[in-house]
């Protein structure tokens, strides 16, 4: 079992930048696949992006491509998402989210097992 924990979230101006950190314990995160979503008030949660196990593949929904960036540190047991050229309509409650059973990335929320706490983002204009 692994738990995960988001940190990095705030308040930020729309075009500035955020990074969150989902660090992970209990299971080296060597083993799993990473996921980014996000839940704005009265919406669904949605995909953000995921990383491969081994961190060479990444995926990303259409809203933040050539915007966010995943990136994986094994050896910190931490997944990073580097938010840029931020706007108002990304701000959500963002979570991470992981899982041992698949090694690619799995855009639906419902193929991860563990979950951390989110991470507010607030974007104003």
């Amino acid at each position: 079992q692994v738990q995960l924990v988001e940190s990095g979230g705030g308040l930020v101006q729309a075009g500035g930048s955020l990074r969150l950190s989902c660090a992970a314990s209990g299971r080296t995160f060597s083993s799993y696949a990473v996921g980014w979503f996000r839940q704005a008030p009265g919406k669904e949660r949605e995909f953000v992006g995921g990383i491969s196990r081994g961190g060479g593949v990444t995926d990303y929904a259409d809203s933040v491509k050539g915007r966010f960036t995943i990136s994986k540190d094994n050896a910190k047991n931490t997944v990073y998402l580097q938010m840029n050229s931020l706007k108002p309509e990304d701000t959500a409650v963002y979570y991470c989210a992981a899982d041992l059973r698949f090694g690619g990335v799995q855009t639906s929320q419902y193929g991860y097992l563990y979950w951390g706490q989110g991470t507010q983002v607030t974007v104003s204009s």
